[in-house]
């Protein structure tokens, strides 16, 4: 193709995306101006959404709050945190958040990076040895037409790069079926009350599903990343970051588990009939164990991840101080598996259409293929978990919402609805 016939193949190609922008535009469901504020009538429907919910028996309850330009626009809350006792939703509900765990992790990790303890570049088996020895393991067909594993050398060593974009080649169990997924499934990863050292030995153990920094893979990568944490800073996880971001920023119910009796009233409950948890992601909170799952395990409230939120939307900085350098949070919120970064994406990729993903959050990159695309900013930050709370950054709105709600079954049908509904109101 010669050089004028390439510069009118890369117009059109312009012209198609910012003809595809602006009609998203004028619809008015995606990247609107900065400025835009709510219309309050229209922010009504998200009650009458939730309401009806619970009325039809879909959910116990759940909170939602957003925030623009540092106040609640919206914070309410519906039904109760527990049909068994009949207590409502209330501000220190506490909330199982599952992988909302793993941008606190990113965080945290990201402050060692900021203090020259961490380097995104180093090599996992520096902090961890026994992944000097990881394998990939990939399928071979046999005679009789069944397959097999064979155990190949790694092309490079994973990196903490690879950790914090899930590209390490470190899965989940419980979801596809592949034959080192199933390894991640039927072994006794999750066996007795270990800790995170332990875990991470058990995991080395394991093969890998891919090559490193080849596939975005979503796994135990941030769980190995918090052994990597307590490996530099000599405490458990939970203590640094309680020391150096959870007691700080104020998120003083959020942790691991209910350690207070008196407080498990407040945790916040499924419908009895919605137990939609995959294997290895049950957790019980009222139990003390020694694990602390940095991708998964944590606890938290609406108001103490408010507080988080407000940090990210500030660029890493809350009440005078400073948790990321500016540097650190665009290392975080820029796309490090877009298409120039050589990594593929499969049909478990979870950020959906649309986002990339930076740091322990996904990040919108552009308007996606659905006609019309679904509403939002670019460069919005996002994560949701398990049990379904969920919540976005929107740095353009300067705005943060956050969804709690413990619904498996239904949470990403509830997550589409509310962020459908927010745009709507907001107004230009």
């Amino acid at each position: 193709m010669n050089s004028t016939a390439l510069r009118l193949l890369a117009g059109a190609a312009l012209f198609f995306c910012v003809v595809s922008i602006a009609s998203a535009r004028a619809e008015g469901s995606f990247d609107r101006p900065s400025g835009a504020h709510f219309n309050p009538q229209k922010l009504e429907r998200i009650g009458e959404f939730f309401r009806d919910e619970i009325a039809n028996g879909k959910i116990p309850g759940a909170i939602v709050l957003i925030q623009q330009h540092g106040k609640p626009v919206y914070f309410e809350k519906f039904g109760v945190r527990d049909v068994a006792t009949g207590l409502p939703m209330t501000d220190d509900t506490i909330f199982t958040v599952y992988s909302m765990s793993k941008p606190v992790t990113s965080v945290a990790a990201m402050m060692l990076v900021d203090e020259g303890k961490l380097k995104l570049g180093d090599p996992l088996e520096k902090y961890i040895p026994a992944f000097a020895g990881a394998k990939v393991g990939v399928e071979q067909a046999t005679e009789n037409g069944e397959k097999k594993l064979e155990l190949v050398p790694l092309q490079r060593p994973i990196t903490i790069l690879d950790l914090m974009r899930h590209t390490s080649g470190i899965t989940y169990g419980f979801y596809g079926d592949s034959l080192v997924r199933k390894l991640y499934a039927n072994t006794l990863l999750y066996a007795g009350d270990f800790d995170n050292a332990e875990f991470a030995e058990r995991i080395a153990r394991l093969p890998l599903a891919e090559q490193p920094g080849t596939l975005w893979d979503y796994g135990h990568s941030t769980d190995v990343l918090g052994r990597v944490i307590e490996v530099i800073s000599g405490k458990s996880l939970l203590q640094f970051e309680k020391e150096r971001l959870l007691d700080p920023l104020g998120m003083t119910a959020t942790g691991f588990y209910i350690t207070d009796p008196a407080k498990l009233p407040l945790l916040a409950q499924t419908m009895p009939d919605d137990n939609n948890f995959s294997a290895g992601l049950v957790r019980n909170v009222r139990r003390m164990l020694k694990w602390e799952s940095g991708g998964g395990g944590m606890i938290s409230t609406v108001t103490d991840f408010a507080r988080f939120s407000q940090m990210l939307l500030n660029g890493g900085s809350l009440d005078g101080r400073q948790y990321l350098s500016p540097r650190a949070f665009d290392e975080m919120a820029a796309d490090h598996v877009g298409p120039t970064s050589g990594i593929a994406r499969d049909h478990f990729y979870f950020p959906g259409d649309g986002f990339g993903y930076g740091l322990g959050l996904a990040v919108r990159t552009d308007p996606g293929i659905a006609k019309p695309p679904p509403p939002g900013s670019l460069g919005e930050l996002k994560w949701d978990g398990a049990s379904g709370c969920y919540f976005i950054i929107d740095r353009k709105q300067d705005m943060f919402i956050i969804l709690m709600q413990q619904t498996p079954s239904q949470r990403q049908r509830i997550q589409t609805t509310l962020k459908k509904l927010i745009y709507e109101a907001l107004e230009n």
